[in-house]
């Protein structure tokens, strides 16, 4: 564990890969794995055993509450622009068929045999989106939170390696080339206000389980859209998602102690892991292929990759394979579009998974 602690940070220094989480993540798992750790446990004197602080930001801020990944939500919403969306929404499917990765994925894993809970909490690692795959895992009680947890976010700084070489197995250089013209169209302040309130509400009679994850991710963005808090917004978007995330990384340690994470399990985990990412890139690809049998404007294939919940690094890869193709075709309109539909997205695909695993299955 130490190894791997030491590994984590190396990526986070060294290779700037997802730093505010990893750093404190592997910090935290040589922490937890010290002998007799008093960040897990401590003894005192005329009390007996109590709780160190790791062991206790677990219990109160995900065990218990789920708060840390859900007050999360609240800064990401305040720094997306759902503009390149509200002025094209069709891009909005490309952020559904982009999860069907979570779905394949949860059947491969629960066909290796692990429970459905573990199964569906492995799943969502194809949501690309880390807080919600630490939110469903903890809430499903999957006794993988710490492998999860590494796997989402550590595939999440992957997207730029693992994202082009799934493009290219069901793309060709032609349909790489195809090129898509961007209109900016004025998207009014009352339809970003109002967008923010009508995904909530739907989200919440399609899929209640999904309520307090859209709900946040909606709010955060409505203190963005509203522009009358000033300071406040700005504490959202930087200082709060920064510190909930530093936090976030060193309390998800606690569940990173040698005898749960040296396991034959972690390592299919991450396996599955790569192969929901995998199948989230090419069901978007091939959704946007089955689109262009039908319409007469021809969209580029790759759009559909960018659907998925990695913000904003899928877009600039989806920008940068098309300027690979042809350096005059400019797509990053298109695929932010597609990859802000894709937080949406992803977050009610795990509300969905919630409401589909309910806790007399487990």
């Amino acid at each position: 564990m130490y190894i791997i602690g030491g590994v984590l940070i190396f990526l986070a220094v060294n290779r700037k890969m997802e730093p505010a989480l990893l750093l404190p993540l592997g910090f935290g798992a040589i922490l937890v794995n010290i002998p007799f750790s008093g960040a897990m446990h401590m003894t005192l004197t005329g009390i007996g055993e109590v709780n160190g602080i790791l062991q206790w930001l677990f219990e109160v801020g995900i065990e218990a509450s789920e708060a840390m990944p859900l007050l999360l939500f609240i800064g990401i919403g305040a720094m997306i622009d759902f503009g390149p969306l509200l002025a094209s929404p069709r891009l909005i499917l490309f952020g559904a068929a982009a999860q069907s990765g979570i779905f394949i994925t949860i059947s491969v894993a629960a066909l290796l045999g692990f429970p459905l809970r573990d199964a569906a909490s492995i799943g969502i690692i194809g949501a690309a989106d880390g807080p919600t795959s630490i939110l469903v895992s903890q809430v499903l009680g999957s006794s993988y939170v710490g492998a999860i947890a590494v796997a989402a976010y550590s595939y999440m700084a992957l997207v730029p390696i693992i994202q082009p070489f799934a493009i290219r197995l069901v793309t060709t250089k032609k349909e790489r080339k195809i090129r898509m013209t961007y209109h900016p169209e004025s998207v009014s302040r009352m339809t970003r206000l109002l967008f923010p309130i009508i995904v909530t509400l739907i989200s919440g009679y399609v899929a209640p389980a999904s309520v307090s994850l859209v709900g946040l991710l909606m709010f955060g963005n409505l203190i963005r859209e509203s522009q009358v808090l000033g300071t406040m917004t700005d504490t959202a978007q930087h200082v709060l998602a920064q510190l909930i995330t530093l936090l976030l990384g060193i309390t998800i340690a606690a569940s990173m102690q040698a005898e749960a994470f040296v396991r034959v399990e972690t390592l299919m985990i991450m396996v599955l892991g790569l192969l929901a990412f995998t199948f989230d890139t090419i069901a978007g690809v091939l959704f946007a292929k089955v689109l262009n049998l039908f319409s007469s404007q021809k969209v580029n294939p790759m759009i559909g990759a960018a659907g998925i919940s990695a913000f904003p690094m899928s877009a600039r890869v989806v920008q940068r394979m098309g300027q690979e193709a042809d350096s005059q075709n400019h797509l990053l309109m298109h695929a932010v579009g597609a990859n802000v539909s894709g937080q949406i997205a992803s977050v009610v695909a795990g509300g969905v998974v919630l409401a589909l695993v309910p806790p007399m299955l487990l």
